[in-house]
């Protein structure tokens, strides 16, 4: 049986690639895929084949989610998570005037939600739709021995630790009450039981993360409709979505040991990070390649020689690399893991010391928080991992890790089987 699905989830490239990526394995085996949303995300999918709705052309014209991330790449700490938390706000303000219009207009039968973007998942209720839980990001769901995914706390079964995170969780809670209010005044307008607890904004049906198993810390309470499916990348390699067709000088690769230093599309607005990484990494006996995630007026002055492009073929960059340095965004990340390239964490917002922290905890990678940043320990550290075979081990473990997951395809089979 066929299906027309609904995707859904934040324009970031950090969502948006995976989401893409299992919609577009869906439409390979027949099914109808159409994207949801706002005129940058859709600027950004106009050669992806797969049929775009632009949701939110009020709210967010053309250049507002660009402005608004580059003012994220310039923050970091609870500023930026701060930030992100009114962004999710007014995204799920727009979601919900907005999208069950879309929803019926498009013909839609099933929606593949962000976790980040619950609203949609009230929506779907709302028209009586089932909604199956995408976790683009690190998945959010709360246990007691979990620290919270904001922290770049290691897991303990000790009480102190419990008390820890529950403190943490105190705060999330706090830092995200306004949207959470709304949310539940908007379901009881609606006709819909409010809910109790946050996990219950989760699809009851089918929820799916992508990284391995190996990859998170250890839970316990996780529904049974919970999978971890690994990376939801196209078999082909490409993201959809980053820059792969970007010409990059690949004659200037000199031989030597390759670092590939990347902070993403979002948190790229910190230009003494690449300086304090280009002089760590100038008297090492290997060839630094930076990738700003952005176009820039004016170029950087950095010290050494390293290899500096505004985009670069993520993949395969990174396939070639001996060590990936990098803010410890999921799909970063689970890139290198994947190709079983350690990775040099500088975590900075949101979700990246949660991420960092498991990094450490696998043995895959090491850490340096933004708050202790420079130059001398940086470079200690980089020296070590490119001489220290046993991150590669790990992060080849990891690698078969997520191979044994499945990926995308595996993701498609859950939805499929799910979907009826």
């Amino acid at each position: 049986m066929t299906h027309r699905y609904g995707l859904v989830s934040p324009p970031a490239i950090g969502h948006l690639n995976p989401m893409v990526a299992l919609g577009m394995e869906l439409q390979r085996r027949g099914h109808d895929v159409v994207v949801f949303t706002v005129a940058d995300g859709a600027r950004q999918l106009a050669d992806i084949p797969l049929e775009v709705m632009t949701i939110g052309s009020t709210p967010f014209p053309p250049g507002a989610v660009e402005k608004a991330f580059a003012t994220l790449g310039k923050l970091n700490g609870l500023e930026g998570l701060n930030f992100s938390v009114d962004f999710f706000g007014r995204e799920q303000v727009m979601l919900l005037n907005e999208l069950p219009q879309a929803l019926t207009t498009a013909g839609i039968d099933l929606l593949l939600v962000d976790q980040l973007s619950p609203a949609a998942g009230t929506v779907a209720e709302m028209l009586g739709l089932r909604f199956f839980t995408i976790c683009n990001a690190l998945p959010v769901n709360r246990e007691a021995a979990v620290p919270p995914y904001f922290t770049g706390w290691r897991p303990s079964r000790r009480p102190w630790a419990r008390w820890r995170n529950q403190l943490g969780n105190a705060l999330l809670d706090r830092l995200t009450e306004p949207l959470w209010r709304d949310l539940q005044e908007q379901r009881k307008a609606l006709g819909l039981v409010p809910h109790r607890r946050r996990e219950e904004a989760a699809s009851p049906l089918l929820q799916l993360a992508q990284l391995p198993q190996a990859f998170d810390f250890p839970r316990e309470k996780l529904a049974p409709h919970f999978h971890y499916v690994g990376r939801l990348a196209d078999p082909s390699g490409r993201e959809p979505l980053l820059r792969d067709a970007v010409p990059f000088p690949w004659e200037r690769l000199d031989g030597r040991s390759l670092i590939y230093a990347s902070l993403g599309t979002l948190q790229n607005g910190l230009p003494e990070i690449f300086a304090q990484i280009a002089a760590a990494c100038a008297p090492l006996e290997a060839q630094l390649v930076i990738s700003l995630g952005n176009p820039r007026s004016q170029p950087l002055q950095l010290p050494g020689n390293p290899l500096v492009v505004a985009y670069a073929p993520h993949q395969r960059l990174i396939e070639r690399a001996n060590l990936v340095i990098t803010h410890a965004g999921l799909n970063t990340t689970l890139t290198a893991l994947g190709s079983g390239v350690p990775v040099l964490a500088i975590p900075i917002t949101n979700e990246q010391p949660g991420i960092a922290a498991r990094l450490a905890a696998s043995g895959a990678g090491q850490v340096l928080p933004v708050q202790k940043l420079g130059v001398e320990a940086l470079r200690a550290k980089v020296a070590e991992m490119l001489g220290n075979p046993s991150y590669r081990e790990q992060a080849r473990r990891l690698q078969a890790e997520n191979q044994a997951a499945g990926g995308v395809v595996a993701a498609a089979d859950l939805v499929e089987a799910a979907s009826g």
